[in-house]
């Protein structure tokens, strides 16, 4: 992963101070709350409902032992003791008192971290799939890429002011999107053109909130050293011609979709037409010292472990359960992807306390190679694991609450804080989560179900990604009551689509129901081993209209 230069260094303690003096003159009533408004945000800092929120940056999901150690005290010192992993593979803190966020970002800085445009209306943490560089079918290596737009879009001057938050994400897999592109302002599939050279098909203007829409192709192959043009081109039109007047159509997908993904597509050809052959192309040189960063950690020459593991798994069942669910396959023979879910019943999906945090640390120490990547669904990846030590890495995950083998079932709930924290909330997510993962608690028929999606988000800002859940909802506000809206039919991969809403809301107490209705209606209707989202676009939202409301 990449380590910080002298030149990085100086940059994030310079940034430190200067956050140091914006917060001390805030707190000294030098700084207006309006002044202070857009200083705070691009440094991470959030008012929350109860107190302010730290967004910490975890570039493209990856993270080092010693960085985890540290997130682990900072949480204990500053805190409550316990972080949040978001969707966009970042790291919240819930309680931090004003006045300590500059010490807290001093810490972070000592072990290359930061909460830089992890907000405010910029360009915030590129994001990518959490098992990039390991993946058996991808086109190549996306983290360089995703560093290559950190590098460039961070505290770039021209864009630090945009109409409004911009996000970007990189996907490199054949088979999936793990990391959503299409419902990012800017979201990038790694391809390969019928020469074989390495490029990306560009979606611009995806996102989700007051208005989901999924991102239309711009362009079909823009070539690897064009990249950074490129995108300097989207965002310039988007500065252009984003409006500012309503913060409501400030996204650049209300653009894209007044011009047409046509008529957008024209003015950034136009505008790219003046800036391709400019100093900001990249060189090959240049991505190679990226790359560089990215090498292979020394794997050993091994064998699969196939007879080994057929054994364990067959002396264990729960083992076996988890085997099957929360490992995939490796490019390197010998080796497996591990993930670590956060959801185990109980604890609000996503949340981790200090001693996980510091136990993380050790496994990834002792079983990958010193580093871990946090994902999408707010999981936790060990992407370098020797297939002789998965059955030695499960026992030892079992008592911290990791190895709970629900991964992309029903129970692998995405899911916002809500309004347990947030201001923004209409409603609470968190006790919704559980209610439906106490309801559903039996791993047979999970695992019969198949993989769902079901994501939860307590306002229409769509933290919790709702719209593109097979199941989705959504926390509304009924005359000052907590409700619950459900929309069917969503999907974040390469068929990515924005669901459908199925009726009218219900209340908290209902939702389980509202659920196992749901998927009554799936088992009665789906052919054999016909995926939730097949048969709901096959049927239709209409049987489960009438089941849920009848």
């Amino acid at each position: 992963m990449y380590v910080y230069d002298e030149h990085d260094r100086q940059i994030a303690a310079e940034r430190v101070a200067q956050f140091r003096d914006q917060t001390e003159r805030a707190l000294a009533g030098e700084l207006s709350e309006d002044e202070f408004l857009p200083l705070r945000l691009q440094n991470g800092l959030y008012v929350q409902r109860l107190a302010p929120m730290l967004r910490i940056a975890v570039p493209y999901g990856m993270l080092r032992s010693e960085q985890l150690r540290r997130l682990a005290r900072v949480t204990r010192d500053y805190d409550k003791g316990y972080a949040h992993f978001t969707t966009r593979q970042n790291v919240q803190l819930n309680w931090p008192a004003l006045e300590d966020v500059p010490d807290i970002l001093a810490e972070l800085a000592e072990v290359e971290m930061h909460a830089n445009q992890t907000s405010g209306n910029c360009i915030r943490n590129t994001t990518t799939d959490q098992f990039s560089g390991v993946q058996v079918d991808e086109v190549a290596d996306p983290r360089p890429y995703c560093e290559i737009i950190r590098q460039w879009s961070t505290f770039h001057p021209e864009f630090a002011f945009l109409p409004r938050k911009f996000k970007v994400a990189v996907n490199a897999s054949e088979k999936t999107d793990r990391a959503a592109i299409q419902v990012h302002d800017i979201g990038l599939q790694m391809v390969r053109n019928d020469q074989g050279e390495l490029g990306f098909r560009v979606h611009v203007g995806g996102g989700l909130g007051r208005t989901p829409m999924v991102g239309p192709v711009i362009r079909e192959f823009l070539p690897e050293l064009d990249l950074l043009t490129y995108l300097e081109a989207v965002l310039r039109v988007y500065n252009r011609y984003g409006r500012r007047d309503n913060k409501f159509k400030a996204r650049i997908k209300i653009l894209v979709k007044a011009l047409t993904p046509e008529g957008f597509a024209e003015k950034v050809e136009a505008e790219w037409s003046h800036i391709k052959d400019s100093p900001t192309r990249l060189t090959r040189e240049a991505i190679e010292r990226i790359q560089g960063y990215f090498t292979e950690p020394a794997y050993d020459a091994l064998e699969n472990a196939t007879e080994l593991l057929a054994s364990q798994r067959f002396d264990n069942r729960q083992f076996d359960q988890w085997l099957s669910h929360n490992v995939d396959s490796h490019k390197k023979p010998g080796y497996a992807i591990v993930t670590l879910t956060m959801k185990k019943t109980g604890t609000p999906p996503g949340d981790v306390s200090d001693t996980q945090l510091e136990q993380i640390a050790e496994l990834a120490e002792q079983y990958s190679f010193g580093e871990v990547r946090v994902t999408h669904q707010q999981n936790v990846v060990l992407a370098d694991v020797r297939q002789d030590q998965l059955f030695e890495l499960w026992q030892s995950i079992e008592p911290m609450g990791f190895a709970t083998a629900n991964l992309n079932t029903l129970t692998d709930v995405i899911c916002c804080p809500g309004g347990d924290y947030c201001a923004l909330a209409n409603a609470k997510s968190i006790p919704v989560a559980e209610s439906i993962q106490r309801r559903f608690d039996d791993k047979d028929f999970l695992y019969d179900l198949g993989d769902i999606d079901l994501n939860i988000s307590g306002c229409m800002n769509a933290c919790g990604h709702h719209h593109v859940g097979n199941i989705g909802v959504l926390g509304v506000d009924k005359k000052g009551a907590e409700f619950y809206q459900v929309s069917l039919g969503g999907s974040s991969h390469h068929d990515a689509t924005i669901g459908k809403i199925l009726g009218p809301s219900f209340a908290q107490e209902d939702m389980p129901d509202v659920i196992a209705k749901i998927i009554d209606v799936y088992v009665d209707n789906r052919k054999e081993e016909e995926p939730f989202l097949e048969t709901y676009r096959r049927i239709g939202i209409e049987p489960f209209k009438e089941r849920v409301y009848a």
